[in-house]
C-alpha cells in the first residue's frame, strides 16, 4: 500500500501514481495538465434532459469500494491492488470520495477522487447503465461548486471529458492554481 501521506504530498506537488503493466507504480505530473474550470463546465443537452428526469439517485461516499472496484474492472486498467489498497485508505481518513449513481437500488456508476483543500482530482469513473457516470460527473461539479472548491484536474484531456468543457492547460500555471486551492480551507 502506498503510504496516505504520500498520497497526500503528491497530489499537493501535482503528481500522482499510476499501476504500470508488471505492477509496479509510477508516478506522473502530465505537462499539459487537463482540468475543467468549474465555471465553465458544459452539461450536453441530451445529459442535461437525462439530469433533469432523476433517472438516478445520487449518492456521495456511500459505497466507495464498490466504486473504486468498479473503475478497476475493465481490461485496460491503471488501478491494481495496491492502488485499490491504497485509495480505500485514504477514503478512510477522509480525503478519498466516491460520487454514485444508483438506479433500482442497483449501483449504476460511479467517480472517485481526492479531495485536498479546495482541489478535487478526479481519478476515474465507471458505468454499468447508460449515462450513469457522466451524471455523477453533473452531480461532482454541482457539488464543488457549492462547497466552493477552486479547482477540478483530470489529469489528461479525453475526447470525453472536452464535451464537459475540459482544457488543457501548461504545467506551471496548473501548479499556480494548485497551490492556491490547496489551501482553501474546504470540506469535501
Amino acid at each position: 500500500m502506498i503510504d496516505p501521506e504520500l498520497l497526500l504530498q503528491g497530489y499537493r506537488l501535482g503528481v500522482f501514481p499510476m499501476a504500470m503493466g508488471d505492477d509496479s507504480i509510477a508516478w506522473f505530473s502530465p505537462d499539459p495538465r487537463a482540468i475543467i474550470p468549474l465555471e465553465g463546465f458544459h452539461v450536453p443537452h441530451t445529459l442535461r434532459r437525462v439530469w433533469r428526469q432523476q433517472i438516478f439517485q445520487i449518492k456521495i461516499d456511500n459505497q466507495f469500494t464498490e466504486v473504486i472496484r468498479g473503475c478497476a474492472a475493465r481490461k485496460d486498467t491503471w488501478i491494481n491492488r495496491e492502488i485499490v489498497k491504497s485509495y480505500e485508505r485514504l477514503h478512510a481518513l477522509g480525503y478519498a470520495h466516491s460520487v454514485e449513481a444508483w438506479s433500482k437500488n442497483e449501483l449504476a456508476g460511479g467517480l472517485y477522487g481526492v479531495a485536498v483543500g479546495g482541489a478535487f482530482f478526479g481519478e476515474s469513473m465507471f458505468h454499468r447503465v447508460r449515462d450513469a457516470s457522466k451524471v455523477t460527473l453533473v452531480a461532482l461539479v454541482e457539488h464543488l461548486r457549492a462547497k466552493k472548491f477552486a479547482l477540478l484536474d483530470t489529469q489528461w484531456l479525453t475526447p470525453h471529458l472536452a464535451q464537459f468543457g475540459a482544457v488543457e492547460i501548461s504545467r506551471a500555471h496548473y501548479l499556480r492554481m494548485l497551490r492556491r486551492a490547496v489551501e482553501l480551507p474546504r470540506k469535501f
